[in-house]
C-alpha cells in the first residue's frame, strides 16, 4: 500500500476540493487495507503533504466512527464489524431505508423516483452483460437515490454513519457472485419502485424492508463475509 500511495493513490490525495479526513475515509472504505496491514502514518503524510499530526486527528477521528482501531504502540488497523455487529446495522439499515422508501412514496411522482427506475434498467443490463462491479456501483446508488428522495436531513446522516461502518459496498462486492442473487435483488428494487410510483408508502417500506432483510440473509450466511468475531 505504501507504493500504492506514491502512485495511483497520490492522485487521489491531491483532491483539494474534499477534506482530508474524507478522502482518509475513502481509503479505508475502498479495500486499500486489509485487517491485518498498518495503516502508515508517515506514508500518508507524505502523499497528502502534510505533517502526521492531522493524519492522526483524521484516524481518531475514524475510530470515534468505528472504521479503525488504534492500537497503542502498535499502529491503527481498518477494522471490520463483528458478525453481531453487522446483524445489529442491519436491522437499523432495514428501517431506515423502509423509512426512507415510505417518505419517498408519499412524495411521488418525484425527480428520484425516475432515477431509481433508470436503475433498475441499466441494472438488468449490467447483469446480462455479467458485470459484477458495475451492479455493485448500480446498488449503491439505487440505495443512495431512496435514500436522498426521503428529504430528511436526520435520516440522511444516520444512513452515511451507518453505511461506513457496515462497510456495505465491500459487501456488496462480495456477494454479486452469488448464483441468483443478482437477478433476485434487481427484482426486489423494481418491487420497491412499482410500489412508490403507485404512491403506496406502507407497499414500499414493506418491499424495502423484505429486500435488506433478503440482502443480510446473503451476506451473513456466505462464507467468505470477512467479519471478525461475533
Amino acid at each position: 500500500m505504501q507504493e500504492n500511495l506514491r502512485g495511483d493513490s497520490r492522485e487521489r490525495c491531491r483532491d483539494t476540493s474534499r477534506s482530508l479526513l474524507s478522502q482518509i475515509r475513502d481509503l479505508v472504505l475502498d479495500g486499500s487495507y486489509s485487517s491485518d496491514e498498518i495503516i502508515p502514518e508517515q506514508a500518508l503524510a507524505e502523499a497528502y503533504g502534510v505533517s502526521r499530526t492531522p493524519i492522526r486527528e483524521a484516524l481518531k477521528q475514524l475510530e470515534n466512527e468505528g472504521l479503525v482501531e488504534i492500537r497503542a504502540r502498535v499502529g491503527t488497523f481498518v477494522r471490520y464489524p463483528t458478525r453481531r455487529e453487522v446483524i445489529e446495522l442491519f436491522q437499523v439499515k432495514e428501517s431506515l431505508e423502509g423509512l426512507a422508501a415510505n417518505l419517498l412514496a408519499q412524495r411521488a411522482p418525484t425527480e428520484e423516483i425516475e432515477k431509481l427506475q433508470k436503475n433498475v434498467q441499466e441494472s438488468f443490463k449490467v447483469v446480462d452483460e455479467d458485470d459484477g462491479a458495475a451492479y455493485a456501483r448500480l446498488v449503491h446508488e439505487f440505495h443512495w437515490t431512496l435514500v436522498l428522495g426521503s428529504k430528511n436531513q436526520k435520516l440522511i446522516e444516520n444512513y452515511d454513519r451507518l453505511m461506513n461502518q457496515l462497510t456495505y459496498h465491500r459487501l456488496v462486492l462480495e456477494t454479486v457472485s452469488v448464483p441468483g442473487r443478482i437477478k433476485q435483488s434487481i427484482h426486489e428494487h423494481q418491487a420497491v419502485v412499482e410500489a412508490i410510483i403507485a404512491q403506496d408508502p406502507m407497499g414500499a417500506e414493506l418491499a424495502m424492508r423484505n429486500h435488506v432483510h433478503a440482502s443480510s440473509r446473503f451476506v451473513l450466511y456466505q462464507p467468505h463475509t470477512q467479519t471478525v468475531g461475533e
